[in-house]
């Protein structure tokens, strides 16, 4: 018989990505980070000169990150503990929005805070990148987690049988973010492990339908 599936994305999910990525603004490019509201594109500014960094630019800071800063990444408080409690009950394997080039890099960050997790890749909605996995498991149950209310409102239109937590493990972003659940689009909203986790296993096995 097959198992449960959770598919769980990773960035501000299984690890900070904002401060670190922030600090090595700071740090290394002369750029200060301030979020306000949801408006990822409108928190990057020029120290020098105060004026905002164009959109073309911050995809390419972020493409510098992911290319030689992801060592700075470090686990959300309960992350580790959570996806090794689910993999006692379930296949767990990641689902990021990066390229493929990426892929190895992710896996291996992973493993080196001790989550041996296999890793997809993807660009934009990611609902029928895990309609994909899904197929490839055929899992009993499914679960899928993510901080980002768009991935929520496609998995939801693509898989909806698969049940949806929002989880923004992140302070800085938790409280600015779009909440997939108020927008019908995520059983739960959730931002803190030591919660999720007795949620995420109830779901496994169908024992709760909140």
């Amino acid at each position: 018989m097959s198992r449960p599936l959770v598919i769980t994305d990773c960035d501000e999910v299984l690890l900070h990505m904002v401060v670190p990525f922030r600090d090595w603004l700071g740090e290394t490019q002369g750029v200060d980070f301030h979020m306000v509201g949801n408006d990822f594109a409108h928190a990057l500014r020029y120290r020098a000169t105060g004026d905002l960094v164009p959109g073309d630019e911050v995809w390419k800071l972020l493409k510098a990150f992911f290319d030689n800063e992801m060592h700075r990444q470090y686990p959300i408080t309960g992350a580790v503990h959570a996806m090794t409690a689910l993999a006692e009950h379930a296949d767990v394997v990641v689902l990021t929005n990066l390229g493929d080039n990426h892929r190895d890099s992710r896996a291996r960050q992973l493993l080196d805070h001790g989550l041996g997790l296999k890793v997809y890749t993807n660009l934009g909605p990611k609902g029928p990148a895990l309609q994909r996995i899904v197929e490839e498991f055929r899992p009993s149950r499914a679960v899928f987690i993510d901080d980002i209310a768009q991935h929520h409102g496609s998995v939801a239109e693509l898989a909806p049988d698969v049940s949806r937590l929002h989880l923004c493990g992140e302070p800085l972003l938790a409280p600015h973010i779009t909440c997939a659940h108020e927008a019908g689009h995520a059983h739960a909203r959730i931002d803190d492990w030591q919660t999720a986790l007795p949620w995420l296993l109830a779901r496994l096995y169908g024992e709760s339908d909140d």
